[in-house]
């Protein structure tokens, strides 16, 4: 095994094929899921004036407990439009501009009113400027809001519209060609017969793939056929990465890397230290990375996990790429690690984390049960329940 390359070498050198793709702006209603490709600074000033941050009455602090005289009222968009003198008031409400003049809001529930005469009848604001979000307070015209390469999840996306954007500056969505090979293979939904399986790697993998920015061509299936694999290759050059699932080992019927080499590709790395996906291909051809995934279901999903996701997240403009893992007790023992980095199907039970009994890579209800992966270190000590373990969340 120690030809094979390690997990977090062959992730770097797979983002080292290419480097993030061209800027583009993006409606801030079609952003969703993207990466920003600047810094987004405010246009705005927010809160542009002084508000109320409750019901109450403007007034001037010095002039509790009253008596003062209400002049008016300060509504969210209709503001009293005249400035507080010498013993007045204003009746306010939440998010209205505090008028000039004024420096505290007492709250309604504090307030005594009988017609226009108003009085504090309780303990009263505890100090100038109770109960008032001043101006810039969130942030003003010009500061840093968001930064290159953050992920817009819908509170940056509020906040960006807020700060005053419409667009917001992105990288193009990534074009996806999608190959799946297999005389074996046929058609989700047709008739199987004994010596074929139902093409269910591809769907998957477009499932799988659906939160992120990516244009997916499917090739659909092609056969164990040299020429029929190199005219599908030839449809899919122009993509920004090329997937093949399955023929990516070294049998006679394996023909991704040699088909792949006769069209123009070079290939960085055939097999990598990893169980399962161990015979994982990565390579350029012409502008576009070649990513070879295994065909068995959880070989395929754990190596586009940690290979094809981060490739998707890199040349859309993420900072940090890689996904992140967490940490949590087992439930129960876990033997010594092997001689490759293991990703173990793995469930929740009672608040800790337990490996699923079968751990075939051809199996697919492990797979479907599977609510995270285990890693195990190459040659990890064996573990006992309650050590903490790494996990990486399936969804």
């Amino acid at each position: 095994m120690s030809g094979l390359l390690p997990v977090d070498e062959a992730q770097s050198r797979l983002l080292g094929l290419a480097n993030p793709l061209d800027m583009e702006t993006a409606a801030v209603g079609n952003a969703a899921g993207r990466w920003l490709a600047e810094d987004v600074k405010a246009l705005r000033t927010q809160p542009a004036a002084d508000l109320s941050a409750m019901d109450g009455y403007a007034l001037r602090f010095d002039e509790l407990p009253g008596p003062l005289t209400v002049i008016g009222e300060s509504a969210a968009g209709s503001p009293l439009g005249k400035a507080i003198g010498t013993g007045e008031a204003a009746r306010i409400f939440t998010g209205a501009p505090v008028p000039e003049g004024a420096d505290t809001v007492m709250v309604q529930e504090e307030a005594l009113r009988e017609g226009d005469e108003l009085r504090l009848d309780g303990e009263g604001p505890a100090q100038r400027g109770a109960n008032i979000r001043r101006k810039g307070r969130d942030f003003a015209d010009g500061d840093v809001l968001l930064h290159a390469g953050e992920r817009l999840t819908a509170p940056r996306i509020g906040l960006a519209i807020t700060a005053g954007h419409g667009e917001l500056p992105v990288r193009r969505v990534a074009r996806l060609s999608l190959i799946s090979t297999g005389d074996e293979l046929v058609m989700p939904g047709m008739a199987v017969g004994d010596s074929q399986i139902p093409a269910s790697n591809g769907p998957m993998l477009v499932a799988q793939l659906a939160a992120l920015p990516v244009d997916i061509v499917d090739h659909g299936i092609v056969p164990d056929s040299e020429s029929a694999l190199a005219d599908t290759v030839e449809r899919a050059r122009d993509a920004d990465i090329i997937v093949t699932i399955g023929g990516a080992s070294v049998g006679d019927y394996d023909l991704v890397h040699p088909v792949f080499t006769a069209a123009g590709a070079t290939f960085d790395f055939l097999k990598i230290r990893m169980k399962p996906g161990k015979p994982l291909m990565a390579g350029k051809l012409g502008s576009a990375v070649v990513v070879g995934l295994p065909g068995n279901p959880a070989s395929a999903f754990v190596t586009a996990k940690l290979f094809l996701e981060p490739l998707i997240a890199h040349l859309s403009g993420a900072a940090k790429p890689l996904p992140v893992f967490a940490s949590a007790p087992l439930a129960a023992p876990l033997r010594q690690g092997g001689s490759r980095e293991e990703y173990l199907r793995g469930r929740w039970r009672s608040g800790a984390v337990e490996a699923i009994d079968q751990q075939s890579s051809a199996a697919p209800v492990a797979l479907a049960d599977a609510e995270f992966f285990i890693r195990r270190k190459p040659g990890a000590p064996a573990a006992a329940p309650g050590d903490k373990v790494d996990i990486l969340p399936v969804g």
